[in-house]
């Protein structure tokens, strides 16, 4: 990426966020109780390979952390993403 993206936390409809060249990609979660069910991260296949979802998976669990949140991490990027950044891993549920 050549420019830090801008992205947009959406509590209302538990997603995180962010538009590249007019295309939204997003991290979707559900909040059950005190665990973040992270269920779906989507990246429209033009923008894939540039570290879109990594930064949105990035915020998605920096929020979790700083709202003493665990995470399930129902989507299959996120469980990857947690496996190869060991850092993450006292986070899951």
């Amino acid at each position: 990426m050549t420019s830090p993206l801008q992205i947009t936390h959406r509590p209302e409809i538990g997603r995180f966020e962010t538009h590249v060249e007019g295309l939204c990609c997003e991290a979707d979660y559900r909040l059950d109780g005190d665990i973040v069910r992270m269920t779906h991260t989507g990246v429209p296949p033009a923008l894939e390979g540039r570290g879109i979802a990594a930064a949105l998976v990035k915020e998605a669990l920096t929020w979790a952390q700083s709202q003493g949140y665990k995470v399930d991490p129902i989507c299959s990027y996120v469980a990857v993403y947690i496996r190869r950044h060991p850092e993450w891993q006292g986070l899951l549920a």
